[in-house]
């Protein structure tokens, strides 16, 4: 991609993040999806969810163009992490389509204007408050591979699935026995530590 602008790299990297995390739903029931497997309930479906909200506000509100469609767990009255799980009223199907159309709203957001367009971000400090497209770009995939590393880790407490993306899994080609071997390995290092 020599030829790519900027903002293409941008929006690929975006995409990228984007896909890796819808990747990771695939093969899952719709409990799997919705397990909270760690202390704090970090869940599939309610990281997709959660960056909806996000692209929805950083490319909608900050540049004058709101998202259409009402959001409420991201009001300020709303619940506590309410973002971060579906109720039962909202399906696997009605989060990945809602992420989709947030995402299409963003594209024409980044489509419409140019890296160095301002807007401002309502919700931070005065002082921080004032951003262009492109640190929006950058913040915004920032999130979004955050929560792609999260979503790695819950897909692989899930059933063991692991990877980058389909197709590029971006780890050693072991074996069961090799990644057994590999962790044993690890513990055995890390448990030297635990005894001072």
């Amino acid at each position: 991609m020599i030829d790519a602008t900027p903002k293409d790299l941008l929006q690929r990297y975006l995409q990228t993040g984007r896909d890796a995390l819808l990747w990771k739903l695939d093969g899952l029931s719709e409990y799997d999806v919705r397990r909270p497997l760690v202390p704090t309930g970090t869940n599939l479906l309610g990281l997709i969810k959660h960056l909806a909200g996000i692209e929805a506000g950083y490319f909608g509100s900050t540049f004058g163009r709101p998202f259409e469609e009402p959001l409420p767990w991201m009001d300020g009255d709303a619940e506590l992490n309410a973002d971060m799980w579906a109720t039962r009223d909202e399906s696997r199907g009605w989060v990945v389509d809602l992420y989709r159309r947030v995402t299409a709203h963003s594209d024409a957001t980044i489509d419409a204007l140019t890296l160095d367009s301002a807007g401002r971000v309502p919700w931070w400090p005065d002082e921080r408050s004032k951003v262009t497209l492109q640190q929006i770009l950058v913040h915004v995939i920032a999130e979004t591979h955050r929560h792609a590393g999260h979503a790695d880790i819950v897909r692989e407490l899930i059933d063991g699935a692991i990877g980058l993306r389909k197709g590029n899994e971006n780890l050693p080609p072991g074996d069961r026995e090799w990644w057994e071997s590999y962790r044993a390995r690890l513990e055995e290092t890390a448990a030297e530590f635990g005894t001072n």
